[in-house]
């Protein structure tokens, strides 16, 4: 079945599909403008299998061009709107695109040297005087490409994952069934769409009938909250970076959220404290913890918010349709308290990586997902999160997760957000340094940090460094950027070592 057919099935006609801060627009509506944006792509020669590029913010034009594109048996490929141009010309090579769908203000991203050969749709371009329908191209194989996706980039360069019509079928039914979502939701989306998790929230939200609420102005939450009071959300959604300003630097505490009723956190470890100040501050709401991956379309597991009090840090267990393992070195299932990798199978693996064979070798083997994630189970099978192998610390020669020093360090109420790396040190060989972004208002000192660590953990693992900044480096999906952190600190060391040569 072609996803977008999928997608689109279920809409009652005059119910709304989208909200914006300027309109509304409801299922026939929606499906008008992609029956018009198809035929517009089918005009401009767009052939089946061909990729169009997609480069906006959340916006109706997003998911008219998503889905139009899809509908007519080509291939999506949204892009950040951050994209350098350099890495917009690899791209575009790459994928072989040459019509690019575009809000105005992006254009300037596309290099001259390229933008010749291409065809651009600009999202206030008028297309056509009236509707045409356009049939929906039928995917006989299961397996055929529909939508081409970045990795998150937090540690290297991102690459396009390649999801099929059955990877995001899948993966949708299973995350509808687990949260139990009816027509009646009305989820506030402040994450990019062209972010598998955002992207999710579009697809399962659709699928049942369901209302998307856009704002694309989280570096302004109180903006998003209010519009979440407006609009009466029934659903958000975040990574942890969200949740870390919600909760300690913004009034979501002090609101009051009567339809709230589903909050979703994924992309990254969110500390026990936070969860549990979550949990305090919207306790008509259940919470789900969830895990997934880009090459897992998006989710692969979830913790039952029944359970959250009792199996707190866990990540749970997969999804319908998913199964999950943590194996040692052998690929065998760890026993409890041992570490292994996660390994995960399913419907909604990716087909591997666009022109990385290399890299797709690696990732998948015998139609299995190897996470890169390191994990322990505890004795009823429940998963914890230990950290990512490219950010375990070695201060003195040991092994500690980068994850359990930040987790202790949110335990400090003035800490708003924070990150953890291992820098070269000639003692240690390794030493942990803490980023910390601070509330408004408050004062820590590096010592009371350091002090803080030394109570909760072992002194040779503890931090023994604290950098305070204005804001850590994300990337377009809000997850923190250890890469990034970890080239300061090497050009701190630089700068540092040329002061004591002069």
């Amino acid at each position: 079945m072609n996803v977008a057919q999928y997608l689109l099935e279920k809409g009652v006609s005059d119910q709304i599909a989208l909200i914006t801060e300027k309109e509304q627009i409801r299922y026939d509506d929606l499906r008008d403008a992609v029956n018009q944006m198809a035929h517009y792509l089918v005009q401009n020669g767009v052939q089946v299998g061909e990729r169009v590029c997609l480069l906006s913010a959340n916006s109706p034009f997003w998911v008219t061009t998503y889905l139009a594109t899809i509908s007519i048996g080509a291939v999506a490929v949204p892009l950040p709107l951050s994209i350098q141009p350099e890495e917009l010309e690899f791209v575009l090579q790459l994928t072989g695109c040459r019509i690019v769908c575009l809000q105005k203000r992006a254009r300037r991203f596309v290099p001259e040297s390229i933008a010749q050969d291409l065809t651009f749709i600009f999202e206030d371009q008028n297309l056509l005087d009236e509707v045409v329908e356009v049939s929906i191209h039928p995917i006989d194989k299961p397996s055929t490409e529909a939508v081409l996706i970045f990795t998150s980039g937090t540690t290297s360069r991102p690459k396009l994952v390649q999801l099929s019509h059955q990877n995001l079928i899948a993966n949708t039914e299973s995350i509808i069934t687990y949260l139990e979502l009816s027509s009646t939701e009305r989820i506030m989306v402040a994450m990019p769409f062209y972010y598998c998790f955002g992207l999710s929230l579009l697809h399962t939200h659709l699928r049942v009938g369901g209302t998307a609420v856009l704002n694309n102005h989280f570096a302004f939450p109180e903006k998003v909250l209010n519009m979440m009071e407006v609009t009466e959300c029934t659903g958000f959604a975040g990574v942890p970076s969200m949740f870390h300003t919600l909760l300690r630097n913004s009034t979501f505490v002090s609101r009051e959220f009567p339809t709230l009723k589903k909050v979703q956190q994924a992309g990254g470890y969110l500390s026990t404290v936070l969860i549990s100040e979550l949990m305090e501050a919207l306790p008509q709401a259940e919470i789900f913890i969830m895990y997934g991956q880009t090459e897992a379309t998006a989710r692969l597991s979830y913790l039952p918010p029944q359970l959250l009090p009792e199996k707190l840090g866990s990540i749970g267990n997969g999804i319908p349709g998913v199964e999950l393992q943590v194996v040692d070195s052998c690929g065998d299932p760890v026993v409890v308290g041992e570490t292994g990798e996660i390994v995960a199978r399913g419907d909604n693996i990716a087909l591997g990586y666009l022109g990385n064979p290399e890299a797709t070798s690696q990732k998948f083997i015998d139609g299995a997902l190897q996470t890169g994630d390191l994990a322990m189970v505890d004795e009823d099978g429940f998963i914890y999160i230990v950290d990512r192998e490219s950010d375990i610390l070695k201060p003195n020669g040991m092994r500690v997760s980068s994850q359990k020093v930040e987790s202790i360090v949110m335990r400090l109420p003035g800490v708003v957000q924070t990150a953890v790396i291992g820098v070269p040190d000639a003692e240690r060989g390794e030493a942990v340094r803490v980023y910390a972004v601070l509330a408004p208002d408050v004062h820590l000192e590096e010592q009371a940090i350091i002090a803080h660590c030394r109570q909760h953990m072992a002194r040779p693992v503890a931090p023994t460094q604290v950098r305070f900044v204005k804001q850590l480096p994300l990337n377009s999906n809000g997850k923190v950027m250890h890469a990034k952190l970890r080239e300061m600190a090497r050009q701190e060391l630089l700068t540092s070592e040329k002061v004591m040569v002069a």
